[in-house]
């Protein structure tokens, strides 16, 4: 990643240099009041086009993300709105689908009228959205993990500047696994853009320490039983990584308990395998002492934040990342954190660039491309990042946890710095 320059903005001059508007009420306690928005009621609200994976194999996340957004735009709302304006969110189920991904930002864009398109997380449809995005103008913010908008695959109008992607995260975590687990891997991943994502820029990430990936299972993300793979995995294979998505996630390690029992490989796995899922469901206990990337992390930590504990009471989540209102309910609290997070640098990027509607749409992209330090903080309660305005992705904290007495119990935490890598694309030189 290229060095900031000096003169660089942050985030935290952007705020600065909003004055005594809007941008110090949203600083402040600015009480809910109905009259909050009077003076922009000729504008009307800012709407923002949340593509919601409420059915198909996203839809444990959507709901996630809907909760989480949700509780963002009210936060938002509460301080004040964006440039004195309320925030509207406008959800769109997207089926999952890539067509159907690019048919929901085309009706955002003509249809509802939206500022901005935003939310979506399977990499799959953000292939299939994104080129619609800049033909149609409208900026797209994606809470995405694919490595494809840093690698250049889109366009100006896509950023995902609210949460890393994998490229940074199997970079930073592959000298743990190294030195800790094991050098012999095994990998199991959805045979789609992020498993793809896994596959290659893991096994760059592990040959650099000196290991090895004896062998690579692709599974169709829509399988729905897999004790079939598992007789692929060499025998030499000294660490299992596994990333799962979908609905079939809990059948993908209840079967893999049940083929290993006690004699298998060291585990290490993202935490998607068991997003929305309970640690403990009954056929989990094999993973107790097995590994996880989280990107944020599910269970309370004893170093826990008071940026996490506001966070955590916005969206309604308790200490072991449930629903307060049913502990059943399992959240994606390593993902859904980028809705809150994304939304927060949409304010900022609006209230920077003095927005009042489509037509400042390329300022905005602007303003964002222009941030780069973004601080620990209610905005970021996930940790401290840094935003690449040439790439449009952010760089932050990853987080390994340990499952020990059925709770994750984070053992190491990476810098910022140890998932940068160089530039592969400079969307600042591209015309709007």
């Amino acid at each position: 990643m290229t060095k900031t320059p000096k003169n660089a903005f942050t985030r935290r001059g952007l705020l600065k240099s909003i004055g005594a508007g809007a941008g110090v009420a949203a600083a402040t306690n600015f009480m809910p009041d109905v009259a909050r928005f009077a003076h922009a009621q000729s504008a009307g609200p800012i709407k923002v086009g949340f593509q919601m994976h409420a059915t198909g194999i996203g839809a444990s996340y959507g709901r996630w993300y809907d909760r989480t957004t949700q509780a963002a735009a009210k936060r938002i709302n509460d301080m004040g709105g964006i440039n004195g304006r309320e925030l509207e969110i406008v959800t769109e189920d997207d089926g999952t689908d890539p067509k159907r991904g690019a048919e929901v930002v085309e009706k955002f864009a003509t249809q509802h009228n939206c500022d901005i398109a935003f939310g979506t997380l399977f990499s799959h449809v953000v292939y299939g959205s994104a080129p619609r995005a800049g033909e149609l103008k409208i900026p797209y913010f994606v809470v995405s993990e694919g490595h494809h908008v840093a690698s250049g695959k889109l366009n100006r109008y896509t950023l995902q500047p609210g949460i890393t992607d994998v490229k940074s995260q199997v970079q930073a975590m592959a000298p743990f696994v190294s030195e800790n687990l094991g050098k012999k891997i095994t990998m199991i991943y959805p045979d789609f853009a992020f498993g793809h994502d896994h596959r290659d820029y893991f096994t760059a990430a592990i040959e650099a320490q000196g290991g090895e990936v004896v062998a690579s299972i692709p599974i169709p993300p829509t399988e729905t039983s897999f004790t079939k793979y598992f007789p692929n995995i060499p025998r030499e294979t000294e660490v299992l990584y596994h990333v799962m998505v979908g609905p079939g996630v809990l059948t993908f390690v209840k079967e893999l308990g049940e083929f290993f029992g006690d004699q298998g490989p060291q585990l290490f796995g993202f935490i998607d395998s068991l997003e929305a899922v309970s640690f403990g469901s009954p056929g989990l206990e094999f993973l107790e002492g097995s590994y996880f990337w989280e990107g944020n992390p599910r269970h309370v930590q004893a170093d826990q934040s008071e940026h996490d504990k506001m966070y955590r009471a916005a969206v309604g989540v308790n200490e072991m990342g449930a629903s307060v209102d049913d502990p059943k309910d399992v959240s994606t609290y390593a993902h859904m954190f980028g809705c809150w997070e994304t939304l927060n640098i949409v304010k900022a990027g609006m209230e920077a660039a003095g927005y009042a509607g489509p037509d400042d749409r390329a300022a905005l992209i602007e303003a964002v491309e222009a941030m780069t330090d973004m601080p620990h903080s209610d905005d970021h309660p996930q940790g401290h990042k840094v935003f690449n305005g040439k790439t449009h992705q952010t760089f932050g904290h990853q987080y390994i946890s340990k499952v020990t007495d059925g709770k994750l119990m984070v053992q190491h935490t990476t810098s910022v710095e140890d998932g940068m890598y160089e530039d592969e694309v400079d969307y600042t030189t591209m015309s709007f």
